[in-house]
């Protein structure tokens, strides 16, 4: 095996195929999956160093796993962080990325546009432990440098945000955060670690839902954690080993798979959503349609100033509400209804009665989400059937 360090100066694509792959004593092709809970020990001696850590070496597959590792590392790899762990879900990521830092009394200053799940755990469950929570619109910095100017002890945001496409100056938020002792935790997972790489802006974490463009295929479950050694040596690597949201060595196999054709499908998916994109500005019945490529789109300058390409996700507003979106989508033929993303197929959804239910129609409001919005997340399909299916919806 080549040096890892080694492979650090390797190209992205080369990572993306060969990085961190380890070969068992068979000399396989592809990688191994490592489907065991647990391993052996020469002595009894042996297995007291390994669990008291004087050795480096695999004990129980909740604490690692040599199929889990190869995809953290080339991972790690391909964001140009120093150390990654692989959970078992997206959601699980989020959660284990702020509660292995947050204390009751500490402050969590968080963007009022995030995934609904998300949302709950930072306004309902974070709070139950007596973490204090202030939600900011990302978008806006004068309320970023108010509810900052307080000691801080984390910060959570997504750009671009899930599902309405919000951009947040990662830079400026990082800036304001590192002066008042805070941590930012920045869920990537609209731009994957091929289109934005929030460390450069100063971002403290990285989260993932790996199930989304990282698996890309509807296949399986998994989730991401990256940031430096000590963090995840020291905060994160305990909160999992001693709560369990671990992810399998066959998931974490998939997923390394999927890593091997990230780039290429990054690059189909963004192509296609664009054109999309443009095509649906002609489109009669939309009354605002949200692509961070388009130059229509509110931030539009800061999209290009952070992000490589505009993603896989396009959001637009229908003048009908619920009714129009309903019909649109039940009239559509190729794309498929679901609350996933990021998939070789495309997939549309309603948020405000899947993904985004849970909030309040006060809190939908707030973050643009009505009831004639939609979410589209483009697949690798030909792009001119994709847009003969929606012109065919429209039109019927």
């Amino acid at each position: 095996m080549i040096d890892f360090e080694d492979q650090k100066q390797w190209a992205r694509e080369t990572q993306a195929v060969r990085g961190a792959t380890e070969r068992s004593g068979f000399d396989e092709t592809n990688e191994a999956i490592f489907m065991t809970s647990g391993y052996v020990y020469k002595t009894a001696e042996e297995a007291e160093a390994a669990f008291k850590q004087k050795i480096d070496r695999f004990v129980y597959s909740r604490f690692g796993n040599p199929t889990v590792r190869m995809f953290e590392r080339r991972l790690a790899l391909l964001e140009g962080a120093e150390a990654c762990r692989g959970l078992a879900s997206g959601m699980a990521a989020v959660f284990a990325a702020l509660a292995c830092q947050l204390s009751a009394g500490q402050r969590l200053v968080a963007a009022r546009a995030i995934f609904g799940s998300c949302h709950y755990i930072c306004a309902e469950l974070l709070p139950r432990f007596g973490i204090v929570v202030e939600f900011v619109d990302g978008a806006d910095l004068d309320q970023w440098k108010k509810a900052l100017s307080k000691p801080t002890h984390a910060v959570f945001l997504e750009s671009p945000s899930n599902p309405g496409l919000e951009m947040i100056d990662l830079k400026a938020v990082c800036d304001l955060a590192r002066k008042a002792g805070a941590s930012v935790v920045v869920d990537n997972v609209f731009a994957t670690p091929i289109l934005q790489k929030p460390f450069a802006f100063g971002a403290d974490v990285v989260v993932y839902s790996a199930t989304k463009h990282i698996d890309g295929q509807g296949r399986c479950l998994g989730g991401a954690v990256l940031g430096t050694t000590a963090f995840i040596t020291d905060k994160l690597t305990p909160f999992i080993r001693h709560t369990g949201p671990t992810l399998s060595a066959f998931n974490a196999w998939v997923l390394l798979k999927g890593l091997e054709t990230l780039e290429l499908r990054m690059q189909r998916h963004c192509e296609s959503a664009l054109t999309i994109a443009k095509a649906l500005e002609k489109q009669k019945g939309i009354t605002r349609l949200l692509y961070p490529w388009l130059a229509s789109h509110p931030q539009h300058a800061l999209a290009k100033s952070q992000m490589s390409a505009g993603g896989s996700v396009i959001s637009f507003e229908l003048a009908g509400g619920k009714d129009a979106a309903f019909r649109l989508l039940n009239r559509l033929k190729i794309i498929d209804i679901s609350n996933n993303l990021g998939d070789a197929k495309s997939l549309i959804c309603h948020p405000a009665t899947t993904t985004h239910q849970r909030l309040t129609p006060e809190d939908r409001a707030h973050v643009g989400i009505t009831d004639g919005f939609i979410r589209l997340s483009v697949g690798l399909e030909n792009v001119n059937d994709l847009i003969g299916d929606l012109e065919q919806a429209f039109a019927s």
